[in-house]
């Protein structure tokens, strides 16, 4: 289990670098001329170029040599400054905007052919009928299948210009020949919002992953259906955001917070402050509002917990977020890459800043959840540090603190048993979701005609089932892994990935909150509230 606990913070933290580093858009301007001006610097650094590329004595590839000279340069600035090559800045850019150009389909590269896990709702391929399990044999009558074919090589095939079309040839179980589809390409949506439901009558559910440009606009069509339904009280689950636009969060927070309610607090280099105030439009000031953070929650996840605590609407539960308060701006650099560069701090309309120091170098700064680990406080709030000289008083006269990530008002430990680290680890290699996959190639039909609430309330995944995945697992698994003993949690996963490839993320999303710890504190604060008190 050793091995768990190394793995497991590694896998998380790659992730959350990965994601925090997302441009903020701001109104902060700077001067073209100024920042661009000839200087000696970077004279140097281009006439070093320029002798390496003409003189050196090897031939050299000099934008990989670019390339490093600008990784070395952020990596002494900040945590969040980064670089994105021309060979990333497309996936990048989409995942920001919300959307991409291709026919919108998830699939596996399985025994050298493309086997579709299920086509993106609202996308060509699920307007044009192709299903889960479908295989694509060929595209424009080039053949898709073979070891010879790459994963990216299938995805240029896939991906193309808007309104394109192309002719898919698709081998479907049962049927006698291959069937064919003509899909024009569009725009597919990247949902943020990957979650939204009831819980109960009034008890409402949004799960964010994270703030990109479509995230209000998804936002807002989840709330105004949960209201229509009925809704009192939001769940709002930002576990394991990363962050993203600060625009986004803010108008999620203009839905919450009263007219001319202090949000959010920018400050630039110069000491120049730009102020961000709700406005008179939202339509849940009223509603009472819980935030599921974690120590994954970061930048504008950071924002919206923070704005609601230090305004005194809400209630922020779960366990002390990432830490990240500086906000970047993405900048071109003229190829294709760009920089992600930190221009600005944020802080809260208290005026507390939840940025983690970073004085210590890189390697410290993304070994966080490794030292709260640690220090056990994951576990017990009372094992988080806070600095009284980091103090601040929201306008009720709630104590709350700076100076690295939101406190929360109620406290979830984590659950840190072998069992949860096993299973975590196990769901972060993709063993599950080929073990399911693999499965439903042979009883996907048992499945057709099982409509979602069906499957919640009365399928129960056997103990056959949960074998056959120990039994998968066992080509792949480091050792100490003891699936057999944890029965109860293996069974859940296997539901909630069954439930994604047959349902969508919606509905697996429900299965794994059935257990959830959280949102089960959020429902048991509710009901004490409705408990009538006896004289």
């Amino acid at each position: 289990m050793n091995r768990i606990k190394i793995y497991l913070p590694l896998i998380i933290g790659s992730c959350l670098a990965v994601g925090t580093f997302i441009g903020a858009k701001l109104n902060f301007q700077d001067g073209g001329e100024q920042i661009f001006a000839k200087n000696s610097k970077k004279d140097k650094l281009n006439r070093l170029i320029d002798y390496i590329d003409y003189e050196y004595v090897d031939q050299v590839n000099t934008d990989s040599i670019v390339d490093v000279t600008v990784n070395g340069i952020l990596e002494n600035l900040d945590p969040h400054s980064v670089y994105i090559p021309v060979d990333a800045y497309e996936d990048a850019a989409n995942d920001m905007r919300g959307n991409f150009v291709g026919i919108g389909v998830n699939f596996y590269v399985y025994n050298d052919t493309i086997a579709i896990i299920n086509p993106i709702e609202g996308g060509p391929a699920y307007e044009a009928g192709i299903r889960g399990g479908d295989r694509i044999v060929a595209a424009d009558d080039q053949v898709l299948d073979g070891a010879e074919i790459s994963r990216d090589s299938i995805v240029s095939f896939l991906k193309g210009n808007r309104n394109s079309k192309v002719k898919l040839s698709i081998y479907r179980r049962g049927e006698p020949e291959l069937l064919e589809f003509n899909v024009r390409r569009k725009e597919v949506p990247l949902v943020s919002v990957e979650a939204s439901y009831l819980i109960d009558e009034v008890t409402g559910y949004v799960k964010i992953n994270r703030f990109a440009d479509t995230t209000y606009d998804e936002f807002k069509e989840a709330m105004d259906d949960l209201l229509d339904e009925g809704m009192e009280t939001l769940i709002l689950d930002l576990r394991n955001n990363p962050g993203g636009y600060i625009n986004a969060a803010n108008k999620i927070l203009d839905e919450f917070l009263e007219d001319d309610k202090l949000m959010l607090i920018t400050k630039n280099k110069k000491g120049d402050e730009d102020l961000t105030f709700a406005t008179g439009r939202g339509d849940f000031e009223k509603g009472k509002v819980y935030v599921l953070m974690n120590e994954n929650s970061a930048s504008a996840s950071e924002i919206v917990a923070g704005a609601l605590q230090d305004n005194d609407h809400g209630t922020i539960v779960g366990r002390r977020s990432y830490g990240k308060g500086l906000v970047q701006r993405e900048m071109a650099l003229g190829d294709g890459s760009a920089v992600r560069l930190t221009i600005a701090r944020y802080y809260t309309p208290t005026g507390r800043s939840i940025q983690r120091s970073y004085a210590k170098g890189l390697d410290d700064y993304f070994s966080e959840y490794q030292n709260r680990y640690r220090n056990g406080e994951l576990r017990s709030a009372d094992s988080i540090k806070v600095s009284d000289s980091l103090k601040f008083v929201t306008p009720e006269g709630r104590v709350v603190y700076g100076g690295g990530g939101i406190t929360p008002d109620v406290f979830v430990p984590k659950d840190t048993s072998i069992a949860n680290e096993t299973l975590e680890y196990v769901m972060s290699t993709g063993y599950m979701n080929y073990f399911v996959f693999e499965q439903l190639e042979n009883s996907r039909a048992d499945f057709d005609q099982m409509d979602f609430d069906t499957f919640m309330n009365e399928y129960e995944v056997s103990d056959e089932l949960a074998n056959a995945f120990i039994n998968y697992n066992e080509r792949f698994k480091s050792p100490n892994l003891d699936l057999a003993s944890h029965f109860d949690i293996l069974k859940l996963a296997i539901k909630q990935t069954l439930a994604d490839q047959l349902y969508g993320s919606n509905q697996a999303r429900q299965v794994a909150n059935s257990e959830d710890a959280m949102i089960q504190r959020v429902l048991d604060i509710e009901r004490a509230d409705l408990t009538p008190v006896e004289n």
